[in-house]
């Protein structure tokens, strides 16, 4: 059983999502992420035009004629969603917080799948794999995995994708496109990333508040650490202070770019103060262009 409040809230964001699938997205979906390759349809008989290569010699010699294989291509995609819900996430400096920013996400995008017919499937996180929702088809399917994302508890406060990108690995038998959405406060996770970049179609989803690149002129304030407790004094009042923690929140934010850059792991930044959608749009263009 649901509340009303979240039965609410799945019932809204299935309505706002499903139009911009529909009036925003349409056709950019299926044209960035492509399936699994050919796979074999039938055997015909050959006719002029057709690829020589494409004979099957083991029927042309019983038929004693020619024959060739036809292949079609599988469009059909399993799209994962490996989603960071740590204490750091239940942070927002404007209207939402940064886990339910990401719940928006994956929910727009698994709309998107399911309008494809492609298969979806949910692990949520913390410093362990806290939930596995193997992948898989339709509407009914999808809803569960917003109530899930919507709805849930944390177990612990930490964050450890390295691990999870080690559970993954484990679980997903073919070749998936991923969306890891993490704020990503972790560390040690690299080697792990690359070896899952290598095998499936891997995209980062960095989610960032403002507050946490840039500070408020507002005196002294205490800053606490969401994942380890640990408090801190800081005069925003200081230009210096917030000049460096600016500088600070840049550099981070650099040094991921080119992380994921240098593995070949597309990225779509996600911020609570700004417009998903238009992000989205425009990584779908850019890799349209770029494939």
């Amino acid at each position: 059983m649901i509340s009303s409040e979240l039965a609410r809230k799945i019932r809204i964001l299935q309505i706002t999502t499903r139009k911009v699938v529909n009036d925003v997205l349409a056709g950019e979906y299926t044209s960035v992420f492509k399936g699994r390759g050919m796979e074999f349809d039938e055997v015909r008989e050959y006719m002029p035009g057709d690829d020589v290569r494409t004979i099957d010699w083991n029927v042309t010699a019983r038929m004693d004629r020619p024959y060739v294989k036809r292949f079609v291509e599988e469009r059909e995609l399993t799209v994962f969603f490996l989603v960071d819900l740590s204490a750091s996430g239940a942070f927002g400096s404007v209207k939402k917080l940064k886990n339910e920013i990401a719940a928006e996400f994956c929910a727009l995008l698994s709309f998107s799948a399911v309008k494809n017919n492609d298969k979806v499937g949910l692990i949520v996180f913390t410093d362990r794999v806290e939930l596995y929702v193997p992948p898989k088809k339709g509407t009914t399917h999808v809803l569960r995995l917003i109530r899930e994302l919507l709805n849930f508890k944390p177990k612990a406060a930490k964050t450890d994708i390295g691990g999870t990108l080690d559970y993954f690995g484990k679980v997903a038998k073919k070749r998936a496109v991923v969306f890891l959405v993490s704020d990503f406060q972790s560390e040690g996770f690299e080697k792990a990333m690359r070896i899952i970049a290598k095998r499936h179609d891997l995209v980062a989803v960095p989610v960032t508040d403002p507050r946490e690149v840039r500070l408020p002129n507002v005196g002294l304030i205490e800053l606490e650490d969401a994942e380890t407790g640990e408090m801190v004094l800081v005069y925003t009042s200081s230009a210096a202070v917030r000049k460096q923690y600016e500088r600070l929140g840049r550099e981070r934010s650099e040094r991921f770019r080119e992380l994921f850059a240098s593995m070949g792991v597309d990225r779509i930044e996600v911020a609570t103060d700004r417009d998903y959608v238009s992000r989205l749009v425009q990584f779908f263009r850019a890799r349209e262009r770029r494939y």
